[in-house]
């Protein structure tokens, strides 16, 4: 069985629940816009079943955001995804990519349980765009320049995380 995840906003407004076979936040992205976004040092997707999204609280709070990809160029343009945050406190929720309907990506910064499990090796990609300030995690790491090899179902798989 899938785990369910429980997560919600900083300010409490805004409560969720959804089902997750891939509950290991392993994989920390220092894109632009996962950096704008989520802190310095990025954010951490974990993958979740989009049709076990249930908004326990708040539904009314919650705003959408499509990032723009080449800002201030002539190349600008608005990406496929959207996050979801709480537009009372700003927090962060999940991401959705009509590119896979299928799935939600809820940012583990949301989620209050269960405690999620520390893995042994962080992945940091997008480090091409990570500021020069920030500082990657302590401990053992996988570091790449773009995206990694392994898709999140992948990485949960290989590493025995993957929950049916």
């Amino acid at each position: 069985m899938p785990v369910t995840l429980h997560g919600s906003c900083h300010c409490g407004a805004v409560r969720y629940t959804v089902d997750s076979s891939t509950p290991v936040p392993y994989q920390m992205c220092s894109c632009s816009i996962c950096r704008k976004l989520g802190g310095p040092s990025g954010s951490i997707n974990l993958g979740g079943y989009n049709d076990t999204l249930k908004i326990l609280q708040g539904k009314d709070d919650i705003r959408k955001y499509k990032a723009v990809l080449n800002r201030d160029t002539p190349d600008e343009k608005r990406v496929n995804s959207e996050r979801s945050f709480c537009g009372k406190c700003g927090s962060m929720l999940w991401l959705f990519d009509s590119s896979w309907p299928e799935l939600i990506h809820p940012f583990a910064t949301s989620i209050d349980s269960p405690t999620l499990e520390e893995p042994k090796t962080m992945v940091c990609v997008k480090q091409n765009s990570k500021a020069p300030w920030a500082r990657l995690p302590e401990g053992p790491k996988e570091v790449y320049d773009d995206y990694g090899g392994l898709s999140i179902e992948e990485w949960h798989k290989k590493n025995g995380k993957f929950v049916e």
